[in-house]
């Protein structure tokens, strides 16, 4: 039984020796905020901390009140800008690009709130 514990555990550190072998210069840091965006999710605020956010509309700025479709319509551009905002960080990392990936990191972690 430790001979097999032993064998899975080095297979395990072979494995994850690997992985970071082939990182990208940002990996860590796309892992990170995605863990902060995890995070904020699991234990939301009142101000909606964690869901990507858009800038406000212009007529939101004229006091017209919102529609159940126009929050929806938000809500998914919001989370598809996020979500795009994440998927450039990684293709930039698996490029070897640090500051295109880094640009998008910054560009995530403003539209979902993460400082």
């Amino acid at each position: 039984m430790n001979r097999l514990r032993i064998v899975v555990l080095s297979l395990v550190l072979l494995l994850d020796a690997r992985v970071r072998a082939h990182a990208g210069p940002c990996s860590e840091r796309i892992a990170q905020v995605e863990r902060e965006i995890a995070a904020m999710r699991a234990n939301p605020t009142p101000g909606g901390a964690g869901q990507p956010s858009a800038p406000q509309t212009l007529g939101a700025q004229l006091h017209r009140q919102p529609t159940p479709g126009s929050v929806e319509g938000a809500m998914n551009q919001a989370n598809a800008a996020g979500a795009a905002a994440l998927e450039r960080a990684r293709k930039a990392d698996a490029a070897g690009d640090a500051g295109a990936c880094a640009k998008a990191l910054d560009e995530a972690k403003l539209l979902y709130g993460v400082d």
